[in-house]
């Protein structure tokens, strides 16, 4: 069954830029198939370098058993097991459910519904690792396709203060497309998407109150392209694992005129589709 959002709904998200919907996937459907795959992949990971973890039995608490062990020894692996979880069917079935669709049509009127290339993959960001820790930023910025786009985001683990949360500006999507300065000088160590940093960040921040988004698996946080939100800070003793599907309108105005171009993802630069957003170049 299509979900069927309340006016309620409708008109908050428009307001603050974000919604959260409690149990919007099934457990049992949705999700557990998603936990198993990945615990799957954890075992095969051990196995193929012949290591000497031993996985808990399954259960959607323990999915993630040993991937802790599997980083501590060598990172490389976290980076091998990324690339494969977002490649699960079970995953890729949700990407493209009807029910993102019918809710992106009850938010966005007279829209016509897309999924961005690329722009969807299941997250693991790990305790106290901040080279890949997303900063302040819009997500057009760093995906484009259409100004007018929704982040599905939903946690694979209980998202509680320590493992980090969401952080959201409430309202912060009325400022509309904030250029960004493309290298971080505070932390070169970050690159591509996670280098840029808003033009004028600290006093744009200071015009709104942050929400920490506390969530369980199964809840959808629904996102305009448009707000500004960060990463939040992991200090738990467990990687934070987290599914992004992101989906444009082909009917944006903006869209069209781009191409519905994709970003850092697609191997394209700020500076190719977007050059006045670029906040070192003169006049901006």
């Amino acid at each position: 069954m299509n979900p069927t959002l309340s006016q309620e709904q409708i008109d908050f998200f428009n307001l603050e830029g974000y919604l959260v919907i409690k149990s919007f996937y099934d457990m049992n459907r949705d999700i557990e198939p998603i936990h198993f795959a990945i615990y799957n992949i954890i075992g095969l990971l051990i196995k193929k370098y012949n290591l000497p973890f031993i996985q808990a039995p399954f259960s959607s608490e323990t999915f993630d058993s040993c991937f802790q062990d599997l980083i501590t020894h060598d990172r490389k692996l976290g980076s091998e097991a990324y690339d494969a979880v977002k490649q699960i069917p079970a995953f890729v079935r949700l990407v493209s459910s009807e029910r993102h669709d019918s809710v992106f049509s009850q938010i966005r009127k007279n829209s016509f519904p897309g999924v961005a290339a690329g722009g969807y993959g299941i997250r693991m960001d790990h305790p106290g690792e901040e080279k890949f820790r997303a900063g302040w930023h819009q997500d057009y910025t760093s995906q484009f396709r259409s100004i007018d786009g929704l982040v599905f985001w939903s946690p694979l683990v209980q998202i509680t203060e320590s493992i980090g949360p969401l952080q959201i500006c409430p309202g912060s999507h009325k400022e509309g497309m904030v250029p960004v300065h493309t290298q971080n000088g505070k932390e070169p160590g970050k690159t591509g998407a996670y280098a840029t940093v808003l033009k004028d960040e600290e006093n744009l921040l200071s015009k709104y109150p942050v929400v920490h988004v506390l969530a369980s698996p199964g809840d959808l946080l629904i996102l305009d392209f448009l707000v500004i939100h960060a990463s939040g800070y992991n200090v738990s003793n467990r990687s934070r694992w987290s599914m992004q599907m992101r989906h444009f309108n082909f009917n944006d105005p903006t869209g069209i005129k781009i191409g519905w171009a994709g970003s850092f993802a697609a191997g394209k630069s700020i500076e190719s589709v977007h050059p006045e957003l670029i906040a070192d170049r003169k006049g901006v």
